[in-house]
């Protein structure tokens, strides 16, 4: 019946509309796809035509099925002719799902408006999207819950509540249908091996639903703030002054408490900077009067900042000089990301790569530099000797450890040290030593 009344004020939409928008979609007219919600069906004819007609940026396959069998289709989208970002590091990965309540319908259709956004953008020329897709990978899993899409409901075919049903303090907070133990369901199940096996290191995780207009950080289980406040509260400050009024909280405070969701596992056990976002609730059955397009303009705005922005969201840190100082080694270190590490160290080696010298830690603030002076008593530096910094991305536990190697050039030694300094300013020193001798001899030897 509802259905049926849909279809009905879905048609008098088409008897009132003159503005088609471009988008790829089989067997069914632009402006249905701008008024009427995906079903499991029309998603999977959308997905396979993009994968279809444009495979240079745009791969399309299944992490797993439904608890009825359907498919559980992930979009990977990016530029695949360069396997790197054009300067040869390694791309971004940004992480994004929808459609873990089933009669969530605007969060699903705003993470498949993402893809659409980049994938025709590209398609397009628009530079924006080229220069995105060349620098990052967006994995993008549209509908996680199908069964429950299918049948305009929050559960899953058992009745669960698929955002409970993560390994992250699970039935720990006042819930309903957690599911039976963590990751009971085939739906999560698949989403977590592929948060582990195909994206570990994610460096933005996104998960839309629909009911409060509202972002949401962890955690859902504390009021405390997370680890990663500074970061959080940037973003907050910049989408706020800039883009949308959308009030950007703290899970349990901003919306209540909540355990067991794929938020606080990407961030407390993957250790991604996450982030749930809250599309508002004012759904009418399966369609929507208003274009999706121009009413979730504002979220897509959001979205696009977060991707675009998303080289900044871990610690960078940039080491500018090293000075060898008798037993101290004072080091000047610039933090060009926005999140705060705690427990960084420098490290030194030998050219096999074997450790030989660890500083003690030190932490390195968002957007921010330090001079630290740390103790080097026990280093011995050797003539092929490498330095480098290591360190975590975030200050939460699970994120993960880099090293980057320190280019010699910023070496130097300003009194005698064991060993010898592996830089060009120690040959420099020498030289002007054996220069000064040579001199001196000259003058006695012509007195």
């Amino acid at each position: 019946m509802r259905r049926w009344l849909t279809a009905l004020v879905v048609a008098s939409m088409l008897a009132v509309s003159t503005s088609p928008v471009a988008t790829a979609q089989i067997g069914q007219p632009d402006i249905i796809q701008e008024h009427w919600y995906h079903s499991y069906a029309t998603l999977t004819l959308d997905l396979n035509e993009w994968a279809d007609d444009y495979p240079e940026i745009v791969e399309m396959f299944s992490i797993g099925k439904t608890e009825l069998g359907r498919e559980i289709w992930m979009l990977q989208i990016s530029d695949w002719s360069q396997e790197t970002k054009p300067d040869g590091s390694e791309k971004d990965v940004v992480y994004i799902d929808g459609g873990h309540h089933g009669n969530e319908h605007l969060g699903t259709e705003l993470a498949f408006l993402v893809a659409e956004y980049y994938i025709e953008g590209w398609v397009d020329g628009e530079q924006d999207a080229i220069e995105v897709l060349s620098t990052t990978e967006l994995h993008i899993l549209i509908m996680l819950n199908a069964d429950g899409n299918d049948h305009d409901t929050r559960w899953n075919i058992n009745q669960v509540d698929l955002n409970r049903n993560y390994d992250h303090y699970w039935n720990t907070c006042p819930t309903t249908q957690p599911g039976s133990s963590a990751f009971s369901e085939s739906e999560t199940l698949a989403n977590s091996i592929y948060m582990n096996e195909v994206v570990p290191h994610a460096d933005l995780y996104i998960t839309m639903h629909t009911g409060v207009w509202i972002m949401l950080y962890p955690w859902g289980k504390w009021p405390e703030q997370p680890s990663d406040w500074e970061m959080f509260h940037y973003i907050k400050d910049e989408v706020n002054s800039n883009i949308s009024d959308i009030p950007i909280r703290n899970a349990n405070q901003g919306l209540y408490p909540n355990c067991g969701t794929s938020r606080d596992y990407g961030y407390g056990v993957m250790g991604y900077p996450t982030f749930t976002f809250e599309t508002d609730d004012e759904q009418f059955l399966l369609g929507t009067i208003e274009p999706l397009s121009e009413r979730l303009g504002e979220e897509l705005d959001v979205m696009k900042y977060l991707i675009d922005n998303v080289w900044y969201w871990r610690a960078r840190l940039i080491v500018e000089s090293i000075e060898i100082n008798g037993d101290k080694v004072d080091a000047h270190v610039v933090n060009l990301g926005r999140a705060s590490t705690s427990n960084a160290t420098l490290h030194y080696s030998d050219s096999s790569g074997e450790l030989l010298w660890q500083s003690p830690l030190f932490g390195v603030n968002a957007t921010n530099q330090t001079k630290v002076s740390l103790d080097s008593g026990n280093l011995t530096l050797i003539e092929d000797g490498a330095w480098s910094i290591h360190y975590q991305k975030r200050v939460i536990d699970a994120s993960q450890w880099v090293e980057e190697n320190i280019e010699d050039t910023i070496v130097e030694i300003s009194e005698d040290k064991e060993g010898f300094l592996p830089a060009p300013s120690m040959f420099i020193h020498l030289f002007s030593i054996l220069l000064a001798v040579f001199a001196g001899r000259r003058k006695n030897i012509d007195f």
